[in-house]
């Protein structure tokens, strides 16, 4: 099973700290948001681009990275991406 196909697979276990939903809030300029269903929801997206480096996947999406750990499937952070107009 390739990388993606193990991120997807395991959705459902995709969750982040207290300090990690202020965190993407901020980046993101979330206000009233569950912000791990709308990383879930970008993730599942069929044009999101999920790729692995090292112990992290990285998930780009609507000129915004989302950063899940492959371990623990924490969201690590997410961000607009600089530099890009879309």
């Amino acid at each position: 099973m390739n990388n993606k196909q193990l991120l997807l697979n395991n959705i459902d276990k995709v969750h982040t700290t207290d300090m990690g939903i202020d965190r993407i809030k901020k980046n993101l300029k979330l206000d009233n948001y569950d912000v791990v269903e709308y990383c879930k929801k970008k993730v599942l997206d069929e044009n999101c681009n999920i790729y692995k480096q090292g112990k992290n996947w990285y998930c780009e999406i609507d000129n915004m990275k989302i950063t899940i750990n492959s371990y623990s499937y924490t969201i690590i952070t997410a961000h607009k991406l600089k530099g890009i107009n879309k």
